[in-house]
């Protein structure tokens, strides 16, 4: 299980993400303390202290939010608590952005992590730290630099030597993408007038909004448009109070049929979730996943993948709508597996189509991550929103 120490109000899913890895002992959690200027997490002697990754989220200037993670250790100690040390270490390179390596003395385990990290397309920075303890510093640098092919930044948890170097590197190995990403594309500019289309049900309780609705209303605001809201059962009287159709129509994908019979021709229509599709995945592998729908038999298996992991509720859209609709097109035998968080599994061979949700909870490398590990094994892959805009017979009408 993960401990998460909340930062700022920023969520973690829109962070950037740089994990710490290294053998048990070598100083992870002392330089996450370093890097943050907090006790962040736990500091001990002992080697494998840390069996759980430990997250702090915080703002640095001038990368911005950022989310610092501490990993248990890749060095398998005896027994099963070894292993399991192991695997969440490999399952937490899913997520992250950028690699902090801590190199001891340029051996063969960091070596081969390096390999690993940089087979999954991680910038990574070595980094020697427990420079105090060193007598010959500078000698044992040129030494992993030889071994890795990459310098190594000098530093020291202990003295708060090299932070400023690390930040600097950090800034230096941001992916050419980040942070470039936005919600709405280029579907909206200043001034357009776009309307939202908010669901009241379950998931979306009264007294409050879903976080992606939080996240696009934000960004439409940056944006500086002009930003509508209603239900569903009110779009009808919201239109006819507009001088003119607005540009862009968003609503929740579970009434995609009748907002789609409702909006003027002029007006774009997508929805959340194909919004967050494009702009934490793959929206084209998406789009061309959905046709596998059309495929299916009752002999099939398809995998729904959630992000979160609240408790099933009635009329869920990734739990009972979603699957009702496929098996009421496919068969009632077909069979569907469930998976939420960040359980998934690794072999997917045995699968005919994975949907996956909004992933409004991930960060775009984890969801990457998945849509990499689905192409690597020919499995289709698509989402809550372009599915149900395929089922309703619209996906060619949706903007994205």
């Amino acid at each position: 299980m993960e401990k998460e120490i909340s930062g700022s109000r920023t969520p973690n899913a829109n962070r950037l993400h740089i994990a710490l890895f290294g053998r048990r002992n070598s100083g992870k959690s002392s330089l996450v303390n370093a890097l943050t200027g907090q006790d962040t997490a736990l500091v001990s002697s002992i080697p494998g202290t840390t069996t759980d990754p430990v997250m702090k989220a915080m703002e640095v200037h001038p990368l911005g939010p950022c989310l610092f993670i501490d990993t248990p250790g890749f060095d398998d100690d005896e027994g099963e608590l070894g292993g399991m040390r192991v695997e969440r270490t490999l399952k937490m390179m899913e997520r992250t952005d950028i690699a902090l390596l801590l190199c001891e003395d340029g051996g063969e385990q960091e070596k081969e992590w390096l390999r690993i990290l940089a087979a999954r397309d991680i910038p990574v920075i070595p980094v020697l730290n427990k420079a105090d303890l060193h007598t010959d510093v500078e000698s044992l640098a040129g030494q992993i630099e030889k071994e890795y092919g990459l310098a190594p930044v000098i530093a020291s948890a202990k003295e708060g030597t090299g932070i400023r170097e690390i930040f600097r590197a950090i800034l230096e190995k941001l992916p050419p993408d980040f942070g470039t990403q936005t919600i709405t594309g280029s579907l909206v500019s200043e001034g357009d007038v776009v309307l939202l289309v908010m669901p009241q049900d379950i998931q979306a309780p009264k007294g409050r909004l879903i976080l992606p609705q939080v996240q696009t209303i934000r960004e439409l605001l940056d944006k500086k448009c002009l930003v509508m809201s209603c239900i569903a059962d009110k779009l009808k009287e919201t239109l006819k109070a507009l001088a003119y159709p607005p540009k862009l129509i968003i609503t929740d994908s579970q009434v995609f049929p009748a907002v789609y019979r409702q909006k003027p021709a002029e007006s774009l229509l997508t929805s959340f979730s194909i919004l967050f599709a494009a702009y934490k995945g793959d929206i084209d592998f998406f789009v061309e996943g959905a046709s596998a729908i059309g495929r299916l038999t009752e002999q099939s298996r398809v995998l729904i993948a959630e992000a979160c992991t609240h408790a099933p509720l009635t009329e869920d859209i990734g739990r009972v709508k979603i699957p009702r609709l496929l098996r009421q097109r496919i068969g009632e035998n077909l069979q569907i597996d469930m998976v939420s968080g960040s359980d998934f599994p690794q072999d997917l061979s045995g699968y005919h189509l994975i949907i996956h949700c909004g992933a409004c909870m991930f960060n775009r490398k984890y969801v990457l991550s998945r849509v990499a590990s689905a192409r690597m094994q020919g499995v289709p892959m698509t989402n809550y929103g372009v599915t149900l805009a395929y089922l309703t017979g619209i996906l060619d009408k949706i903007s994205y």
